[in-house]
């Protein structure tokens, strides 16, 4: 007899899943015995996070080539993991994009415009597809990986900063909505971390200075088994 894994039977969805911190926390769930539904840009990113999964675990997730600003998309997501599995265990939102670092008044339009349904709108679309599936899990988590240039405000990283703060008082505000039901929700500043994203914004950086993306996985494990309360605070990332 081997013992049971923590997550075992449980569905999780996790978007950003083709690179970063989001493969990490989806290899991670998918160890500790969750079936992983990966969403992410890059069909060939799901494809090699398949590959993975299946090499530490014999199991396949399920791939679900998304954009993130595709709002339409977020609600079919929802009502085939309806369809399938008839609930969702745990989210876990790491998608997002950096967008590249401007000037307030030199953003143009069109960037603004991406980067808020990216990070911003795609929160409320996915929080509303998910929200039913959430209620229909024993005890559901939500994990939505944030930043803090949220509290640290700092020149050129406007659009980003402002979207992951809409994001938190979005996930605060329905944390409070949901507190009589068994959805809980966390938000999670993974810190400074090995990533594309990271190396597109600091380019000058030596990246092995930077914990590996891998290094949360344990942390959101533990989170998707946690007794949680309304988030009054974020969940700082703190490398071993």
């Amino acid at each position: 007899m081997t013992d049971k894994l923590p997550l075992e039977g449980k569905i999780a969805l996790v978007t950003g899943a083709s690179r970063g911190i989001g493969r990490a926390c989806a290899l991670a769930l998918a160890k500790a015995g969750a079936h992983v539904i990966a969403t992410a840009r890059t069909q060939g990113g799901l494809e090699d996070l398949d590959d993975e999964i299946k090499a530490a675990t014999g199991k396949s997730a399920t791939l679900v080539p998304l954009d993130l600003a595709n709002g339409q998309g977020l609600d079919q997501l929802g009502f085939a993991i309806h369809q399938r599995h008839g609930r969702l265990d745990l989210l876990v939102h790491a998608g997002a994009i950096l967008g590249g670092l401007t000037p307030v008044a030199h953003i143009d339009t069109g960037s603004w415009d991406k980067i808020v349904a990216t990070n911003l709108t795609a929160v409320y679309r996915l929080i509303r597809s998910t929200e039913p599936l959430l209620k229909a899990a024993p005890e559901a988590r939500a994990i939505f990986l944030t930043t803090g240039r949220v509290a640290r405000p700092k020149a050129f990283w406007g659009a980003y900063g402002a979207t992951k703060a809409g994001m938190e008082h979005l996930v605060r505000t329905w944390s409070d909505e949901i507190e009589n039901t068994k959805v809980r929700a966390v938000l999670v500043d993974p810190g400074a971390m090995r990533t594309k994203m990271r190396a597109e914004a600091m380019p000058g950086e030596d990246p092995e200075t930077l914990p590996d993306p891998s290094e949360i996985g344990p942390l959101i494990v533990e989170l998707a088994q946690a007794e949680l309360a309304v988030p009054a605070a974020t969940v700082l990332f703190s490398a071993p």
